[in-house]
């Protein structure tokens, strides 16, 4: 169990967010977020977020972080920071620290949050999720991927590396551009291509295999031109909601995800209308022999701002409800 108040962190390559859940049933307490690459370390993140926190000092945390969480301190995938729980919890006077997967409350986050309360944008029209196993993925400075499994009268959260998995051309015009995308290790991994320098690669990629030049130096000039309706940046988008679409469709079929698919991450949300009216749906159903299946399971983009933190919430306030992986240290 958790003393409360709890203090709730999501640490990611880009963002570091943090909250205050004062007691169990009560609304999560946003904290200003910081960058990672611009604050020395977590303590002094989480400090410098508490410095015009009001309430009760935490008395434990949770903190999901952007990496394999296999010890109890752990350094980020994409940034510089070492997390480490007791220290943590010693600099700040916390009675326990525990540390997860950052897709471990994104997974927990979709028992919590819904459509009707426009948590929820829906890709396709579809029957509502069932209560099968759900899958949650996200393209933002890496590429997340977890699923939230129903067993008896709980829920396993299952975090993955799926992220890192290879992938690879579909079609003669995918295959002609591929020489001309960049490998991180020699691969080309789902998250070299589905996440905010995938976006940047994928333009690059394909001004190289059209033969002009290509104007845009950081992702978000991509998503900007496309709305400008720039030529070369609407087929890059076009391509990652395609791409998307397929490799969401692979993790369904994966985690047999009747229960739906969830879309969170920091590019996402910014492209619903074109996730909506493009390619994605199409690629995802491309299932076959499994295709009738493909085409029932609901997908969504997870609008709410903040899904790993409100999961957060939901796995401390009930943590008898799942059944997850974690790492920590206790005062005691």
């Amino acid at each position: 169990m958790y003393a409360f108040p709890v203090l709730l962190g999501d640490i990611g390559g880009t963002n570091a967010r943090f909250a205050v859940l004062p007691a169990p049933g009560e609304p999560v307490h946003l904290l200003p977020r910081t960058l990672t690459a611009q604050t020395p370390s977590p303590v002094e993140a989480i400090r410098i977020a508490l410095e015009g926190y009001e309430g009760a000092a935490p008395r434990s945390a949770m903190i999901a972080v952007a990496t394999r969480v296999d010890a109890p301190a752990i350094r980020l995938t994409n940034a510089h920071w070492m997390i480490d729980a007791e220290a943590i919890g010693k600099a700040l006077g916390l009675q326990r620290v525990s540390l997860v997967n950052d897709y471990t409350p994104v997974a927990a986050s979709v028992t919590v949050l819904s459509e009707e309360r426009g948590d929820l944008a829906p890709l396709g029209n579809v029957a509502p999720a069932g209560n099968g196993a759900r899958v949650v993925l996200g393209p933002g400075t890496g590429l997340g991927a977890g699923a939230i499994v129903p067993v008896e009268d709980r829920f396993a959260i299952l975090a993955t590396e799926a992220g890192h998995m290879e992938f690879g051309p579909a079609n003669e015009e995918e295959t002609a551009m591929w020489p001309h995308l960049e490998r991180l290790d020699g691969r080309i991994s789902g998250e070299v291509v589905l996440s905010g320098p995938g976006l940047f690669r994928i333009v690059k990629a394909l001004a190289a295999h059209r033969c002009v030049e290509c104007p845009f130096t950081r992702p978000n000039d991509v998503l900007e031109a496309a709305r400008q309706g720039d030529e070369l940046a609407k087929g890059a988008l076009e391509l990652f909601s395609r791409w998307l679409g397929r490799y969401a469709g692979d993790l369904a079929l994966t985690f047999e995800s009747s229960g739906g698919v969830f879309i969170a991450g920091g590019i996402a949300p910014r492209m619903v209308d074109i996730l909506q009216n493009g390619g994605f749906r199409e690629a995802f159903n491309r299932k076959a022999p499994h295709r009738a299946w493909a085409e029932r399971v609901p997908a969504y983009v997870i609008v709410n701002p903040e899904p790993a933190l409100q999961g957060l919430a939901a796995l401390v306030t009930n943590p008898q409800q799942f059944v997850f992986q974690s790492q920590g240290w206790s005062a005691a």
